[in-house]
This record gives C-alpha cells, sequence and structure tokens, in this order.
C-alpha cells in the first residue's frame, strides 16, 4: 500500500492555514466534489489533535484529489452518540471517518493495549506513533478487521494533573484521578489512588464539583480544557519508559472505502500509515514545550520524578502488566511475546 509522502514542511504550512481559517465544517472550495466524507471525533474544534493534525490531513486529501474528496469535520461529537461509540460508527456508517481511541471500549482491542501497560511506553510520542504503527501492520490487522485502518498511534509522555503536590507515591493515596484507559485506571489503583474513567471534555466539571482530585492526560489536551488554571500542580516521569500512554486510531468505514474509485483510493492510501502516524507523534513533541512553558508562566509546580521513586512507582505497577499477561493467555494470544517485539520497537525508534 502506498505510505503517505507529503513533508513536514508541506504539514505544517497547512497546519498554519487551517489556525488562520475560520473554523467552518466545509474544507476546500471545489465545486460539486465527487465525494463527501464525513470526519466524526469528540474534541472540541479548539483543540489540537483538530486545528494540526486532523484539518490539515484532511485538506491535504482534498488538494492531493483536485477536490474529487471533500472532508467534512464534525468535532465534539456533533453527528450525535458517545465517544465510546465512535469505533462502531465507522463500523456501521454513521460518520465515514473517525478519530478515537481503542480503549474506549475496554477489552475489545486487547493486544493493542500492549503499548497501554504501565511503564512500557517511550516518553516522546514520535517512537510511539512509529512502533504502533509498525505492530499493527505486522501483528495486529486483525484485531481492526471491521475497519479501513488510516493509521495507528499513541500519544508521548502522560502527565499527572492534580490540586495537590505528587513527590512520592505516598502522596497518591486515596486520590481520585481520571484515567484514559483500563490499564492506566488499573496503574492508578496500583499506585494507591482512585482511578476513575471519564471522557476528557468531563474533566473540567468534575474538578470543579470535586468529583475527581486530578487526572492523567498529556501536554497536548491541557490547555482544549484549561487544565492549567484548573489545577496547580503537575507530576511528569523522568525519562522512558514513561507512567502510559493511550493508542489512538484514526479509521474509515470500510464498505466507503471500498466504493471509492481506484484513483481516489490512491489518494487516501497516500495518505495513510507511517507517515501520517509520524506526524500525529510529531505533533505532540512539538505542542508539549510549549504548553508546559504556559503552565509554568501560570504559576504551577511541575515535578520530574527522579528514576529512584519512578523504580518504586514501576514496582508497584508490575502486577497490572502480569494480570494483562494472564489475561492474554485466556483470550488466546501469546501476550508475552507481543510485549516483547512492542519494548523492542520502542527501543528501535527511541534511540
Amino acid at each position: 500500500m502506498p505510505k503517505m509522502t507529503f513533508g513536514r514542511r508541506k504539514f505544517m504550512t497547512l497546519a498554519a492555514g487551517a489556525l488562520a481559517a475560520p473554523a467552518l465544517p466545509r474544507l476546500g472550495r471545489a465545486q460539486q466534489p465527487a465525494v463527501v466524507l464525513k470526519l466524526h471525533h469528540f474534541l472540541s474544534p479548539v483543540a489540537y489533535a483538530h486545528t494540526r493534525f486532523l484539518t490539515p490531513w484532511a485538506k491535504s486529501v482534498e488538494k492531493d484529489s483536485n477536490g474529487r474528496i471533500r472532508i467534512d469535520m464534525f468535532p465534539s461529537m456533533q453527528l450525535g452518540g458517545t465517544a465510546s461509540q465512535l469505533y462502531d460508527q465507522a463500523v456501521n456508517g454513521t460518520a465515514d471517518i473517525v478519530w478515537t481511541l481503542p480503549g474506549m471500549t475496554p477489552g475489545r482491542f486487547p493486544r493493542i493495549e500492549v503499548f497501554e501497560l504501565p511503564f512500557v511506553a517511550n516518553q516522546r510520542a514520535l517512537a510511539n506513533a512509529r512502533a504502533v504503527q509498525q505492530l499493527y501492520e505486522t501483528r495486529l490487522r486483525d484485531e481492526f478487521r471491521e475497519v479501513q485502518p488510516i493509521c495507528l498511534w499513541a500519544h508521548d509522555r502522560g502527565v499527572l494533573h492534580t490540586n495537590k503536590p505528587i513527590n512520592r507515591l505516598e502522596d497518591l493515596k486515596g486520590l481520585k484521578l481520571r484515567a484514559p484507559t483500563r490499564l492506566a485506571s488499573e496503574a492508578l489503583r496500583a499506585l494507591g489512588a482512585n482511578g476513575i474513567s471519564l471522557p476528557v471534555l468531563q474533566i473540567p466539571d468534575a474538578l470543579a464539583q470535586r468529583v475527581i482530585d486530578g487526572c492523567l492526560v498529556p501536554w497536548e489536551v491541557v490547555p482544549a480544557i484549561k487544565l492549567q488554571e484548573r489545577v496547580k500542580f503537575h507530576t511528569e516521569i523522568a525519562g522512558s519508559p514513561t507512567l502510559y500512554t493511550a493508542t489512538f486510531i484514526l479509521a474509515m468505514n470500510r464498505a466507503r472505502y471500498d466504493s471509492l474509485p481506484a484513483d481516489l483510493k490512491q489518494v487516501i492510501d497516500k495518505h495513510s500509515g507511517q507517515g501520517v502516524a509520524q506526524m500525529a507523534g510529531r505533533m505532540w513533541d512539538d505542542l508539549a514545550p510549549a504548553v508546559e512553558d504556559t503552565a509554568r508562566k501560570q504559576g504551577n509546580t511541575i515535578k520530574e520524578l527522579d528514576r529512584s521513586e519512578v523504580e518504586r512507582w514501576i514496582k508497584a505497577t508490575q502486577p497490572v502488566t502480569e494480570a494483562w499477561l494472564k489475561e492474554s493467555k485466556q483470550r488466546k494470544f501469546d501476550g508475552g511475546a507481543l510485549l516483547a517485539e512492542a519494548k523492542a520497537l520502542l527501543a528501535k525508534f527511541g534511540s
């Protein structure tokens, strides 16, 4: 399958244009395009994932198709349903393309969870993205056979954002913390906190109402929900592996893809695969320092745990990995081999 070949400079130019343009759902000026595709996701239209990844990607598809493909964007679940239903919307055709997290439907995609185990992922999104996409291409295709995956990836280091300082393992005891995935929630419980599953857009209200004491999200998410104004403490893991990551998928309805003329399939194929995954990874990595700096200027405290303290966290969360390995046997796949392969890819791409 041809891979995405447009360069980073072109991508960033398109991203800048997308930010300068009015926030309209219709992309491009082509008259009566042959194909209109609806792209649905759960984040707001001001979120970086929307403005600096999905919108530039959609514009590039349109340009390379000479206007014969138009991608209309529907952020904030504008087509209805809940975030956890997005994958099925791609399966049944409610949306032509969705951007979502496999982890939003716990247990449905057990193999890709290997990257979401505690202290497996790299601190850099680019390394994670390359590894996730590579493992999909070699080992995980069957897990997503119901859709036409455009790419898969994972974000950079997850950060713990709280309303009290976290300097050591004991500081987590009893805290109610939002977790993005099943395994992140289990890791928090192993660390003494209460992991609570909650959509990202509900975090501000949950903090305001004291339903939670903090959350796990990457820096990229922080501005969209004004998290730097809602909590004052941010705890990072020094180096790699990091506490957690979450995997993502950009997926197309398979029947819709199959219905495209051959030349338009080639356009989608060109904008699929490793190239797109790496563009997503670079976006996360490029944005993190600036967002972190914004939180610091806000007067917030950013604490990086040293490796000796991190080793305590790693030891405390080891039972989560052991339980996942046991589950993999029950699900009839070799979790140990998959974990070893994931770690090898992360080491390769993270070097």
